[in-house]
């Protein structure tokens, strides 16, 4: 059994050694970390990710894996010149990832960004972010989260699905390679939320399971895996378990952000990891039965009232995840 299972996260800026201290306390094993933009400026980043994976190891913490969706391809995702450049900046930190010996990268491709459309008190005076699809698609900026502006080429009739499709295609298969030859997982999350009506003038293209199979022929190897977001596989409107059944059976599940939402994919409020639709006690189970071994992360948490703050949110998600852990795979291998 892996080592590897309880994850937390935190932004590259974030790290200090009290909250480094704060996880190892709480029972986490391992972390994942945001890059910044800047890290993505053609510099090799290698000694930088070895150090930080030093520090987080004299915590007796493991650094699983680095966030690269920071990380700029704006001219990637639109199609744009420059492209190359940005991607060979990409491939620069990919290899810098893999030569630390960190075994995974995730990332994101979205023309536009997350979606969230309002916020509603809950348990406790906590406050969950919302998205109502109806609210979107009427009124644009009612999103509380950041966004890219589509460029001006796209008026008023959005970016087209299929040169979104033609754009990734050309960055995927130019990245799986690198990052198989490294020895990295690049672990792709979907779509937040993941729905097939553009958002913001975006085309969304990381929606589906079938999205994610296509994703997988368009560059077969072991490096082309899933950031399992439960959250957001939950939005898709299917069935969990049989869900991680069938991209377990692919071996491609790289990690997992096991959250829970309320409600239906057409509006869904993210709840604490105890009071969403899903049973995660049948989701962990399932997991175990697919042979995945970690890491599970909590990533996404209500606000907490005041004066309480994130660290509070994670120490009680982390406790029910790791309570989790116990009961399905054995106190030993958790």
């Amino acid at each position: 059994m892996t080592q590897l299972q309880l994850m937390d996260q935190l932004s590259w800026t974030q790290v200090t050694d009290d909250r480094l201290r704060f996880f190892r306390a709480i029972g986490v094993d391992c972390l994942l970390l945001h890059l910044l933009p800047k890290m993505a400026d053609g510099t090799d980043r290698t000694s930088d990710f070895i150090a930080m994976r030093e520090r987080v190891a004299a915590h007796g913490l493991t650094l699983a894996s680095l966030h690269l969706h920071r990380l700029p391809k704006d001219q990637i995702v639109f199609g744009e010149p420059g492209r190359e450049a940005q991607l060979e900046r990409w491939l620069t930190v990919l290899r810098a990832v893999g030569a630390a010996g960190i075994p995974i990268a995730g990332t994101t491709f979205l023309s536009v960004g997350h979606f969230r459309t309002a916020r509603e008190e809950g348990r406790g005076g906590a406050r969950y972010l919302v998205f109502d699809l109806d609210q979107a698609r009427r009124d644009p900026a009612s999103n509380l989260l950041p966004t890219t502006p589509l460029p001006e080429r796209y008026g008023h009739d959005g970016m087209p699905t299929e040169e979104l499709w033609e754009n990734f295609a050309w960055f995927w298969r130019r990245v799986v390679p690198v990052a198989q030859e490294a020895g990295v997982k690049l672990a792709l999350h979907p779509d937040d939320p993941p729905v097939h009506v553009p958002l913001g003038g975006g085309a969304r293209i990381v929606s589906s399971l079938d999205d994610y199979q296509r994703i997988f022929d368009l560059a077969p190897a072991p490096a082309n895996t899933m950031l399992f977001c439960q959250g957001c596989v939950q939005e898709m409107g299917v069935d969990v378990p049989d869900a991680i059944r069938q991209i377990g059976a692919l071996d491609k599940i790289a990690l997992v952000h096991f959250r829970t939402v309320r409600g239906t994919p057409q509006r869904f409020a993210e709840v604490f990891v105890d009071e969403g639709d899903v049973d995660m006690l049948h989701a962990m189970q399932t997991y175990r039965d697919v042979g995945f071994t970690g890491p599970y992360l909590m990533d996404h948490m209500p606000e907490m009232p005041a004066p309480f703050d994130q660290f509070h949110g994670k120490a009680y998600a982390n406790g029910y995840v790791k309570a989790l852990i116990q009961a399905v795979y054995g106190r030993n291998n958790a």
